[in-house]
């Protein structure tokens, strides 16, 4: 990679750690579309966009946490068949012919949400679901977060908040410690691929720590929150497509 393409990159992973972290993700599907948007080899996508993950919801987890806005006791009910899923995922090499189109709509979907932005559900009592449902629901997600590199936050986070299992700062809180845990499964099933990570992982790295440290710091309050996701949206929607249709 260029000079200049190495500067757009790392902008771009700062400003999506920085959102994804306001609300408690990694921010792997933004690490995917800036990826996906300079042509970086496919193989290389799937590790770097996990360890970034990594540091990310990592110091989300670590930060809400100590704020008391984690709930354990759901991170574990999806956890438990999420982390080996992701093992399993992350051990699994797709070809270019499939793992290009899959992300390609994942990244849509991520889209679809980010541009979606629903009015606040009305208040309710936070409601813990059954193990019925977070077990399949947990291995569903781990083996896409491993497969793809991706958390499966982007995902989960909506359905916390849509059927009333948590409250949304506890939420953020939930979905940090998650993804943290399928990004290590995801890499240590394939350990393999950290051979494919790219010599600019340290200038990636030190972006996406500024990103995310300014991110759980400003919070959704702070952020002019709607306007910035929409463009975020806008950027996956292009990532997206630029996987699907070249």
């Amino acid at each position: 990679m260029d000079s200049t393409a190495i500067v757009w990159i790392a902008v771009l992973m700062a400003l999506g750690a920085a959102l994804y972290s306001s609300v408690g993700h990694g921010g792997a599907s933004a690490y995917l579309a800036t990826m996906a948007l300079f042509s970086v080899a496919p193989e290389t996508m799937k590790p770097t966009a996990l360890a970034l993950n990594l540091l990310v919801a990592g110091f989300g987890a670590w930060r809400y946490s100590s704020k008391g806005l984690c709930n354990w006791k759901l991170v574990l009910a999806f956890a438990l068949t999420a982390t080996p899923a992701a093992f399993i995922g992350g051990g699994i090499h797709l070809p270019a012919i499939y793992y290009k189109p899959l992300v390609g709509i994942l990244l849509w979907l991520a889209a679809a949400r980010l541009l979606w932005q629903p009015r606040q559900l009305a208040e309710r009592e936070p409601h813990a679901p059954s193990l019925a449902v977070t077990l399949p629901t947990g291995a569903v997600l781990g083996v896409l977060a491993g497969l793809t590199g991706t958390g499966g936050g982007i995902f989960l986070s909506p359905l916390i908040i849509l059927f009333g299992w948590e409250e949304p700062r506890r939420t953020s809180g939930v979905v940090s410690a998650f993804i943290f845990a399928n990004s290590v499964a995801g890499l240590a099933g394939n350990v393999a691929s950290i051979g494919r990570l790219p010599s600019e992982l340290p200038i990636f790295i030190t972006a996406v720590a500024i990103g995310a440290g300014l991110g759980t710091w400003l919070g959704v309050s702070r952020l002019p929150r709607p306007w910035l996701l929409r463009f975020l949206g806008a950027v996956l929607l292009v990532a997206g497509a630029k996987l699907l249709f070249t």
